[in-house]
C-alpha cells in the first residue's frame, strides 16, 4: 500500500509512546530515503492540543523544574540528564512538526528536518541509556512545556526557523559548554565521563542543526522579500528578555552555525568578530 508522506508523519507526530514513535519514524525514514512515499498535502495541518509526552511526564512552570545541583550525587546527575533528555525528546517532535507542517518546499528542506529528527532520536536514546544506568528513566522528573509552546506559537516558516533552531537550539550551543566545564571539574568517574561524552557529541551535532535552520531562515526571508534582520524582531516578540547574558555566547560555534558578525556583535553588545 502506498504511504502518504504528510499523513504518515502526522501519525508519528501524534504517537504518545516513545518506543513506538521511534520505531514508526525509523520505518518511515527508510521509506523516505528509498523514495517510497507519495507527497500529497494534508491540508490544513492539525493543531497539536498537547505534547506527545503528556501521558508520562508531569509538566510544571519552568521555574519549578528541579535545579541541576550537586552533580557528584546520583540525584543531581539524573536531574541534569533528564533535563537534557526532555529537550531532545521535545526537539524530536519539533523537527517532525517542521517536516510536516510546512508544505510545498524543496526536497532538501524535508531532507534536513528528517535528518535532524533522526539525530534528536539518537541523542534521546543515548541520554535514556544514561538514565537507565542510574536506575531512572525518562518521565521520572517533572518537566516544562517551553519547547512545545514554542512550536505552538511559530506556525509560519520564518518564525519557526528563527525561534526554534536559530534561537532556542542556538542557546544550547552556549549552555552546553558551561555544563561540560562544571562536569570536567568533578572527580573523574565512569558515570561522569559518560555524561561528558554524550553531551560533547550532542554539542558538536547541534551546530549542524542550527546551521540548517539558518539556511532555511535565509531561504524563506529571500522568498518573501524580508530582511534577515527580522530575526531580532521575531525573537523580541516572543522572548523580550533575550540575549541578556552576552558574555556567555559561544561565538565560534555560532559562527559555524551561520550567524553573521553583525548579528553576533549585536547579541554581544560589543565587537566580537
Amino acid at each position: 500500500m502506498t504511504m502518504n508522506y504528510f499523513k504518515t508523519l502526522e501519525t508519528i507526530l501524534l504517537t504518545k509512546s516513545p518506543l513506538e514513535k521511534i520505531e514508526l519514524f525509523n520505518n518511515f525514514y527508510q521509506m523516505y530515503k528509498n523514495n517510497e512515499l507519495v507527497f500529497e498535502e494534508c491540508s490544513p495541518a492539525i493543531e497539536l492540543k498537547e505534547p506527545s509526552y503528556f501521558p508520562f511526564c508531569t509538566s510544571v512552570p519552568p521555574q519549578d523544574v528541579p535545579k541541576r545541583k550537586n552533580l557528584t550525587a546520583v540525584d543531581g546527575q539524573i536531574n541534569l540528564i533528564h533535563a537534557v533528555a526532555h529537550i531532545e525528546y521535545s526537539a524530536i517532535d519539533l523537527a517532525l512538526d517542521s517536516a510536516y507542517r510546512f508544505s510545498g518546499l524543496p526536497r532538501a528542506y524535508y531532507d534536513d528536518w528528517l535528518s535532524v529528527a533522526s539525530d534528536e532520536i539518537r541523542h534521546f536514546m543515548m541520554l535514556e541509556k544514561l538514565l537507565q544506568d542510574l536506575g531512572s528513566t525518562y518521565g521520572t522528573v517533572i518537566v516544562h512545556d517551553a519547547l512545545f509552546e514554542a512550536g505552538q506559537k511559530t506556525i509560519n516558516l520564518v518564525e519557526r526557523m528563527a525561534v526554534v533552531p536559530r534561537y532556542l537550539e542556538a542557546n544550547g550551543l552556549d549552555a552546553t559548554p558551561m555544563i561540560l566545564k562544571k562536569l570536567k571539574k568533578l572527580p573523574s568517574s565512569k558515570g561522569v565521563d559518560k555524561i561528558i561524552d554524550v553531551l560533547s557529541t550532542i554539542l558538536e551535532e547541534e551546530v549542524d542543526h542550527v546551521k540548517k535552520g539558518d539556511v532555511w531562515f535565509s531561504f524563506v526571508c529571500e522568498k518573501e522579500g524580508l530582511s534577515t534582520d527580522i530575526f531580532f524582531d521575531i525573537i523580541s516578540k516572543y522572548y523580550p528578555r533575550s540575549f541578556l547574558r552576552p558574555n556567555d555566547l559561544n561565538i565560534e560555534a555560532r559562527k559555524k552555525a551561520g550567524f553573521s558578525c553583525k548579528e553576533l556583535n549585536f547579541m554581544s553588545k560589543k565587537e566580537v568578530c
